[in-house]
């Protein structure tokens, strides 16, 4: 008898929170991929409001509240031109459990998925956690996933796999022509395609477009959140849109694991993807100013960082010891083979941060760069 399942024991803790539980108070966090901006006060606003009329005292369906499923529906059809069946979406506790459900509802023991690496930390993770054997693929030099790796690594027993535009480590945006080919490769090969795109309206150039656009089988799913688009981390509001056969067999395990959404939050979502949406505006200017700022310091520094399109990161390649370094001068930036064996040599800085930190982080990133160097 085995004190723990092989499954917990394939996974540890990430290296994001690694690094972020060993920062010390005074440093500035470029580790963490949390926006600095309040909630916008009309999703604030909503949640109390429903709390005070007694809204949120007992459970939801399953699926969520009608009010916040309309809405993420109308988003699709309004943001991504997709129409979404009535079912077809599952409220979730933040954008982890959305993918969590997705891969738990479509691995069997033993299948492979594919995803990008280096990549969201959670995509090994949750694939061991299903049973599934992950697959980590290499990215083109502007650290974009190429569909041609996917389509060459497919096998009989690939059940799935993982796009993320904008990326998480990298800011990458992928072209609409790749997510064509993404959904194409879905179809024609008839294995799962999860698009991660809790980062889609942060963009600065190009443009985000979804496979679920293109698919013309229903083998497309969406994993996406209100954390970085609405400043809601804490909330805990994401979602999966897709069939309603595919949304079926995820509440199958959603009711069990988390029964429903936070009822708060769930109104609290609707109100922000419902109402005024100057404050992402807002948001996404402040983070290409910082980013800016960020990629200036770094290429003065003598470090190679291709220029992120999206998100909120950047991923320069930084020499041995240099994370260490930098977080000796009290900076916390993420190594970057916390997110798979090919981000070795490189590190994740988010620049969810103010500018007036990140300029001072910048010269303290100066000082550890000349020591290690």
């Amino acid at each position: 008898m085995t004190e723990f399942s092989e499954r917990v024991e394939s996974i540890s803790i990430s290296g994001i929170r690694e690094v972020f539980e060993a920062a010390s108070e005074d440093a500035i966090n470029l580790g963490i991929g949390q926006p600095d901006f309040p909630t916008p006060q009309h999703a604030r606003d909503a949640a109390v409001d429903a709390i005070q009329a007694g809204k949120t005292d007992g459970y939801t369906s399953n699926y969520g509240i009608p009010e916040l499923r309309e809405a993420i529906r109308e988003k699709h059809a309004r943001d991504n031109d997709v129409s979404v069946p009535e079912n077809g979406v599952v409220a979730t506790a933040g954008g982890s459990e959305a993918l969590h459900l997705a891969l738990e509802a479509h691995v069997d023991a033993g299948e492979e998925v594919l995803f990008p690496d280096p990549g969201f930390v959670a995509y090994d993770a949750l694939t061991k956690l299903a049973g599934g054997e992950p697959v980590p693929l290499p990215l083109r030099d502007d650290l974009t996933l190429d569909p041609a790796t996917v389509e060459e690594h497919i096998t009989e027993d690939t059940a799935a796999f993982v796009v993320n535009s904008p990326g998480n480590p990298t800011g990458a945006v992928s072209p609409p022509e790749d997510m064509r080919e993404f959904a194409r490769i879905a179809d024609e090969h008839d294995v799962l395609c999860i698009s991660d795109e809790v980062y889609e309206h942060i963009v600065f150039d190009g443009e985000h477009r979804s496979p679920l656009e293109f698919a013309e089988s229903d083998n497309v799913v969406v994993v996406n959140a209100c954390s970085k688009t609405y400043s809601m981390t804490g909330w805990r509001l994401g979602w999966v849109a897709g069939s309603e056969r595919r949304v079926d067999r995820m509440v199958r395990v959603h009711q069990y694991v988390q029964a429903c959404a936070s009822a708060p939050a769930q109104y609290a979502a609707e109100a922000a993807l419902s109402g005024p949406q100057a404050p992402v505006d807002e948001m996404v200017a402040a983070f290409e100013e910082r980013r800016n700022v960020l990629l200036d310091g770094l290429e003065d520094m003598g470090l190679d960082v291709p220029t992120p399109s999206g998100a909120f990161y950047a991923f320069p390649e930084v020499p041995e010891g240099w994370v260490d370094a930098v977080m000796d001068e009290g900076v916390v930036a993420v190594p970057g083979d916390a997110f798979g064996e090919r981000g070795e040599g490189y590190a994740r800085l988010s620049y969810a941060n103010g500018v007036e930190n990140i300029k001072k982080a910048v010269e303290r990133m100066r000082r550890a760069t000349d020591r290690v160097r």
